[in-house]
C-alpha cells in the first residue's frame, strides 16, 4: 500500500517532472531516453516471462516425478 501511495501523484506533479526532464536532457534526447526505457522494460518483462516458465517447467517435472515415486510404491 505504501509503494503504491509513493508513486500517486498526477497533473501539476506530472507537470513538473516532465519539465525538469526536459530541462535536463533537452528536446533532442527525450525520444532516445524513451527508446532506451522501453527497451529496458521490455528486456524485463522477456526475462520475468523466462524465469516463469522455467518455473513452471520445475514444478511440473517435480510433479511427473512424485507421481512416478507412488506408482512405484504401488
Amino acid at each position: 500500500m505504501e509503494t503504491l501511495l509513493l508513486f500517486n501523484f498526477f497533473g501539476p506533479e506530472m507537470l513538473v517532472i516532465f519539465f525538469a526532464i526536459l530541462l535536463l536532457f533537452g528536446g533532442k534526447k527525450i525520444p532516445e531516453l524513451m527508446r532506451g526505457l522501453g527497451k529496458g522494460i521490455s528486456e524485463f518483462n522477456n526475462a520475468r516471462n523466462s524465469v516463469k516458465k522455467e518455473i513452471d517447467k520445475g514444478m511440473k517435472d517435480a510433479e511427473k516425478e512424485r507421481i512416478k515415486i507412488e506408482e512405484e510404491t504401488n
